[in-house]
């Protein structure tokens, strides 16, 4: 017996796959003479690699394909395996029942218990599943080596999923960089495009001034003139020469006051919805002049709010404040003006460093970007700075962004996705609150609400045009 356990142990050695220490299942013997199992030489070679090399011996193989199985040593496995099979139930049967005496040659199913006869025909036993040991174990051999196949299936599949994946993902990384890249050079087209108008318009807004200014150098040389003029000359002359000064005066809005400029960004919103922040209003700020709605989103101008003779920097203005401060970050809220002709937006902050900037007075404590409505005309300023534009019509809604450490202040016109007007260099040294101003209301008419965005609400024109 021991002769033959060691043949059988010899031969396992050579039916035994030196990857999975199994025995072989669909062998292959590559161009060094080493067999592996074909599933477990595809997994080492894999289909990313560069060299092929066998497994045992590191021998480099020229051909990186795996080769046709084995039929012969597939063959002399299942002998191996059956002779190992006869040797094990050999062994096994030396095995005994303890209460019977007898030896094990049946197998529960269920109870996954070894029986002797005498222990298969006991009523324990006498619903389940019992078969003879050779039986039973052949039969689970023959799953373990199924499942072993399918495995040895899929890890193959996997690893060109695998390949494939990183392929695509190659693909994809190049495609997105290329997409990214035509976005940037049209950006850089719109900007030039945009840059261009923007000076053309310039140009325009310059000669059409120059013109009127032009035009009104003349008018006060004729009127110079007609006023040394005889009597009846001078009547003569007065009718025509009034008419022409007054359609003179009437351009000179026209011609004075610049048009807001609209300059759509694409992406310019989305990106500045990254910082948007959820403001409520402070209670406590409620006035006789500005009223705060119960849920402290909104705030609407009261009955006793006119325009009078303070200054926007004056604290005491009506203003309602935002709950919120900041002190460092980016921060963007947006605010619902649709029903407002005029209103007011911006910042407040108690202390600043004494230094002069770009569009910044160092004196000042607010920084504000105010609509006014005149006649049919609404206008748009700013405190301090020098925008001083007229619009085409209202806006629904303002967006404004905040930097604290770079000190910026930006306004957003947010339906056509512009800028409005940004300060720079603030130097903060406080904390920074958010003001509103909803007012004040125009005589005559019933004041609406300044109503703070939710930070999931968005604006589309499609949206606005539909209200």
């Amino acid at each position: 017996m021991a002769a033959t356990g060691e043949l059988l142990k010899k031969m396992q050695s050579e039916i035994t796959c030196s990857i999975c220490r199994g025995y072989f299942c669909e062998p292959v013997t590559i161009g060094c003479g080493h067999s592996f199992c074909r599933a477990c030489l595809s997994s080492s070679w894999g289909v990313r690699a560069q060299v092929f090399s066998c497994p045992e011996c590191r021998q480099v193989s020229q051909d990186g394909e795996i080769p046709l199985v084995n039929r012969h040593l597939a063959q002399l496995t299942e002998l191996g395996k059956e002779l190992g099979s006869k040797l094990l139930q050999s062994t096994e049967g030396q095995s005994q029942c303890v209460t019977h005496k007898k030896l094990f040659k049946l197998f529960c199913e269920e109870d996954q218990t070894a029986l002797c006869v005498t222990c298969g025909e006991a009523p324990e036993h006498g619903a389940h599943k019992i078969s003879p040991v050779q039986e039973a174990a052949h039969k689970h051999r023959r799953e373990l080596q199924h499942i072993r196949s399918l495995l040895g299936n899929h890890l193959e599949e996997d690893e060109q999923l695998l390949a494939q994946e990183e392929k695509l993902a190659g693909d994809w990384h190049w495609m997105m960089e290329e997409q990214y890249c035509q976005t940037h050079f049209f950006l850089m087209k719109e900007e030039s495009r945009f840059l261009e108008r923007l000076k053309r318009d310039q140009k325009a807004s310059q000669d059409r001034l120059s013109q009127h200014i032009q035009s009104l150098q003349d008018l006060r040389q004729e009127l110079q003139e007609a006023g040394q003029q005889a009597n009846l000359d001078l009547l003569q002359d007065a009718k025509q020469l009034l008419g022409r000064s007054k359609a003179v005066l009437a351009q000179r809005a026209k011609s004075v006051t610049p048009e807001l400029k609209e300059c759509p960004i694409p992406g310019l919103i989305q990106m500045l919805n990254r910082f948007r922040v959820d403001l409520t209003l402070d209670l406590r700020s409620a006035t006789s002049y500005v009223t705060i709605s119960g849920d402290l989103k909104s705030a609407k101008a009261g009955a006793g709010w006119q325009l009078g003779t303070k200054h926007p920097e004056d604290y005491t203005y009506p203003y309602a404040f935002a709950e919120q401060a900041f002190s460092s970050g980016s921060q963007y809220w947006e605010v619902d003006v649709t029903q407002l002709p005029q209103w007011i937006l911006g910042i407040h902050t108690p202390y600043l460093r004494r230094k002069r900037a770009r569009n910044v007075d160092s004196c000042a404590s607010v920084f504000l970007l105010q609509c006014v409505k005149k006649q049919e005309y609404h206008y748009l300023q700013t405190y301090p700075g020098s925008l001083n534009h007229q619009m085409k019509g209202p806006l629904p809604r303002i967006g404004v962004y905040l930097q604290y450490s770079s000190g910026t202040l930006g306004f957003y016109n947010v339906l056509q996705r512009s800028l409005i007007y940004k300060f720079y260099s603030i130097p903060f040294t406080a904390p920074v609150k958010p003001i509103f101003g909803p007012g004040p209301p125009l005589p005559g008419t019933k004041p609406g609400p300044m109503t703070l965005c939710a930070v999931d609400s968005h604006l589309c024109t499609c949206c606005h045009l539909s209200q």
